[in-house]
């Protein structure tokens, strides 16, 4: 049963982290991803040229994840989630100019800070003070579930706004398109700088700290040693990384569709947008569950559906003659990793990793497991390029079941370390 605490507790604080943890990458990436044809047309970009964006908002992102993570520690979470959304969406204003490939590189990078920087950690933290003792399975379940659910329902209403500024017109010059779509830019930003202004007037205060920190006090390199010397942190590394792997690894489910099981587009398309209403469904139902077992326990089990699922794949049984195969492999390979995202946060009050370097500790964990930013799409890529076909989504998913061993050894090696040091 859901702990007492949580039903004294108000819903909207975690509301406000749910959805200021998805607006904040609204303007940087789900525009693109709802959006890719039309922003590639009316910035005037190639795939390549958008490709050199992310690839800096990943490398800033890098370190930010690092060097930002200690900051939650020393300062307001709910200070900084603030200025993170409100300064992303100043970037969402300065869009709406149309900017300059060279100047698009500039806000990809600015992004970078104010998203990671300033936001990751803090937002991490802020959920798992809410979480409290017994509740991190409940805490860090919805914040994923909610953010998928977010996501869905703002590209749907981004949509609506786009199609009526530009209604049956088929014709459109370039100037026509841009003002179109400054529309969707407009909303975005807005939307963004408003959540950013509740945050900072109704977030908890919960866990702030009582006094203000001196500017040389926040880079302390004992609390880096503190946590690197904890064996769960690194357990935990390794999860997040190979979760993550099969995050990205989902991107294709749709091109899979398309090309081996010989789905129309809409079909195809049809199954991506099944995965994008599936991740809320799965967070949610999962954090229930896991506060009821050991979330570590649930990680096991989900690194097993992501491998089970992976090997309906590698082993090229799934074809067009066999459909209920595909959507078996799909379910179990998309429930492990949305249940993995869910989650991977949630055991660090199994592994007592003490609260007050929570942010220490993320920006360590982050700046190691989610660098497949970097690699993961080129290695993809090249798999599917270089064997067309079924033999290339065999690769990708061989890779995708060798990720999952490892997730699952570490998974153990965690589950053991914590029973070993702390029975």
């Amino acid at each position: 049963m859901i702990d007492t605490q949580i039903q004294k507790k108000t819903l909207f604080p975690l509301i406000l982290i749910i959805l200021a943890g998805e607006s904040v990458f609204f303007l940087p990436f789900v525009i693109q991803r709802v959006f890719r044809p039309t922003f590639l047309d009316v910035f005037e970009l190639t795939n390549y040229e958008l490709g050199i964006c992310f690839s800096i908002y990943g490398l800033v992102g890098l370190f930010s994840y690092f060097f930002g993570g200690t900051l939650a520690d020393k300062f307001s979470p709910r200070i900084l989630m603030a200025l993170a959304l409100i300064f992303t969406a100043l970037g969402g204003v300065w869009m709406t100019n149309y900017p300059s490939y060279t100047e698009l590189k500039w806000l990809y990078g600015y992004w970078g800070f104010t998203s990671i920087f300033l936001f990751w950690g803090a937002m991490i933290k802020q959920t798992r003070i809410w979480g409290g003792a017994k509740n991190q399975g409940i805490a860090f379940g919805f914040l994923d579930g909610g953010r998928g659910l977010v996501a869905a329902v703002l590209s749907s209403v981004g949509i609506l706004i786009f199609a009526h500024y530009i209604r049956d017109a088929t014709d459109l010059t370039l100037s026509e398109r841009r003002e179109a779509f400054n529309g969707v830019l407009v909303f975005t930003s807005v939307f963004v700088g408003g959540i950013g202004i509740l945050v900072f007037f109704f977030l908890d205060k919960n866990g702030e700290p009582d006094t203000s920190t001196d500017a040389s006090q926040v880079f302390v390199w004992s609390d880096f040693m503190k946590v690197m010397k904890m064996p769960p942190v690194w357990y935990l590394t390794m999860i997040v990384f190979c979760a993550y792997m099969g995050y990205k690894v989902t991107d294709i489910f749709s091109l899979y569709a398309k090309e081996v099981m010989q789905y129309d587009e809409i079909a195809a398309a049809g199954i991506g947008s099944i995965l994008l209403y599936l991740r809320p469904v799965v967070g949610v139902i999962i954090g229930l569950l896991a506060d009821r077992t050991q979330g570590s326990f649930v990680i096991l089990i989900a690194f097993i559906m992501m491998l089970t699922g992976s090997i309906f794949f590698a082993s090229g049984i799934v074809n067009p003659e066999l459909n209920s195969l595909f959507f078996m492999g799909v379910t179990l390979s998309a429930v492990g990793i949305y249940a993995l995202r869910a989650l991977y946060f949630s055991i660090m009050q199994e592994g007592f990793i003490p609260v007050i370097l929570t942010g220490t500790a993320v920006g360590i964990i982050s700046f190691i497991a989610y660098t497949p930013d970097i690699f993961s799409g080129p290695i993809i890529g090249y798999l599917l390029d270089s064997a067309p076909g079924g033999a290339g989504y065999r690769a990708v998913f061989s890779l995708l079941a060798v990720f999952s061993l490892l997730g699952l050894v570490a998974t153990w090696a965690f589950r053991k370390s914590v029973s070993t040091t702390h029975q």
